[in-house]
């Protein structure tokens, strides 16, 4: 393309695709370290009650106050939150993998409309007739 010549439609709506697709996949992965944190967070917490005898007074976070609470309780609490990390870091794992997927495709996708359209001959690019049929 000459530097005359904008980009078509066609091209924009699918690059813009991609910069959607390339977005959540950003999204995914500070989802996926904030997630690492908590765990994180939970280990260092459960391995302190651990260490704490059971008549020591222990508290739990509520929002901006304490509240005292007892160790069993503690425990559970923080071996929950830690399964519930998990398990929703499983599920961006997967997300991850099809957006990832979606890109790649998206990228063949947009390489094959811009190799088409420059062996088409014409001075200005056209869509694939893949894209004309939709």
């Amino acid at each position: 393309m000459s530097s005359g010549q904008q980009i078509p439609p066609w091209l924009q709506e699918q690059l813009m695709k991609m910069q959607q697709a390339q977005q959540s996949l950003q999204s995914i992965h500070l989802q996926k370290q904030q997630l690492e944190m908590e765990q994180v967070e939970a280990d260092k917490a459960l391995e302190e009650l651990k260490k704490a005898s059971d008549d020591n007074a222990v508290y739990k976070h509520a929002g901006s106050i304490l509240i005292k609470s007892n160790k069993t309780d503690l425990i559970a609490d923080l071996e929950e939150r830690k399964e519930l990390a998990k398990t929703r870091s499983i599920v961006l794992s997967k997300q991850e993998e099809r957006v990832k997927e979606s890109i790649k495709e998206q990228e063949s996708k947009i390489n094959e409309m811009v190799k088409n359209a420059a062996t088409g001959g014409t001075n200005t690019i056209q869509p694939p007739k893949s894209e004309l049929s939709k």
